[in-house]
């Protein structure tokens, strides 16, 4: 995850979050009975909407499609908005650090929460295959997850290495299965919120893991069709639906983890990740625009002269879509880049 000096602010937005909600922060004031859902981005935003339907509507603070979560500072008006809300859906492990900072803050007056990543870490999968190992062997000291997804510094199915970053990947929305909990633990908190609404609740949840299969389908097919080819990435966004596809990344670490960090590169590592460009031992360069940076647009750059096949993956929802149709859109590029690469 990218570190950025948000702490001053951060602290500012938590300590005024009790005041604006005392003394007027501008948000209209719904009363007691009505429910609020506030989520970190627009993706678990778009998945708790396809859950909680037309009774409750909710706000996604970070919306803007070339914003990075990673760097994002909490306003004022933000910390409030937690704080008042009845349940606050946000992905964890510290990509939105923001949220667990505010809430941390609320103590006993904490709302209702789902976390995507806790969800993650607890095995807590549905039956949704993408995401998953697939039939692979890795090693099983790195097993965390009951056997539903190797730790992001195991070795992958093809014998490299895989990526560190602190022992964790946070980027859960690529794991299918995690969002399908997801969905379902909306469900649960919302039908204990607002009781005459369970069924409604508990409808949508299983009409969105409908939906879901047809992503799931399309990854799996990626895995059929292309299990084990090369390809390489900017940074690990995309790490489960690499990781789902059966796809085998050969980008040296060292790269992934500075762009990762928003640190520069080794010289090394950007010679070697641009060779793999360049020597066509690559079929897919997986690439996220709205971190870019000049040895990311280099890296591009190497991958658009070879011929190789570029598919852009965001940390947040294109503008007018929701989260099924951007999945099914990334899978389906994903597919086609590597069928036309065959």
């Amino acid at each position: 995850m990218r570190l950025s000096s948000r702490t001053a602010l951060a602290a500012a937005a938590v300590a005024c979050a009790t005041t604006l909600a005392a003394c007027g922060s501008g948000m209209s004031d719904t009363g007691d009975d009505t429910l609020s859902v506030v989520a970190s981005t627009n993706v678990w935003g778009s998945i708790a909407q396809a859950v909680a339907g037309d009774r409750v509507e909710v706000r996604s603070l970070i919306t803007e499609p070339s914003a990075d979560p990673h760097s994002y500072e909490a306003s004022p008006l933000d910390a409030a908005a937690i704080s008042d809300a009845s349940l606050v859906v946000y992905n964890g492990g510290g990509y939105d650090h923001f949220v667990d900072d505010i809430l941390d803050s609320a103590g006993d007056d904490r709302p209702a929460v789902v976390e995507a990543f806790a969800l993650h870490e607890s095995g807590e999968h549905s039956d949704l295959h993408a995401g998953h190992d697939h039939g692979t062997t890795g090693s099983d000291e790195h097993d965390t997850t009951e056997e539903h997804d190797r730790s992001a510094d195991a070795p992958d199915a093809h014998g490299h290495e895989g990526h560190d970053h602190s022992g964790v990947n946070e980027h859960v929305w690529y794991d299918l299965a995690t969002a399908d909990a997801v969905a379902h633990a909306i469900a649960e908190q919302l039908s204990e919120l607002d009781p005459e609404g369970a069924a409604v609740y508990e409808s949508n949840a299983a009409a969105f893991h409908e939906n879901l299969h047809y992503v799931s389908d399309v990854v799996e097919g990626v895995s059929k069709n292309h299990g084990g080819a090369p390809i390489a990435q900017t940074e690990t966004i995309g790490y489960y639906l690499v990781l789902g596809a059966g796809l085998d990344d050969r980008t040296p670490t060292d790269f992934t983890n500075a762009i990762e960090n928003g640190t520069d590169p080794s010289p090394a590592a950007i010679a070697t990740t641009r060779q793999l460009l360049l020597d066509d031992q690559v079929r897919v360069l997986i690439y996220n625009p709205q971190t870019e940076d000049r040895i990311s647009r280099e890296i591009r750059s190497a991958a658009e002269s070879s011929g190789i096949p570029v598919v852009e993956v965001f940390e947040t929802l294109p503008e007018g879509v929701d989260y099924i149709q951007w999945q099914s859109a990334t899978a389906e590029s994903l597919a086609a880049a590597l069928d036309s690469a065959s």
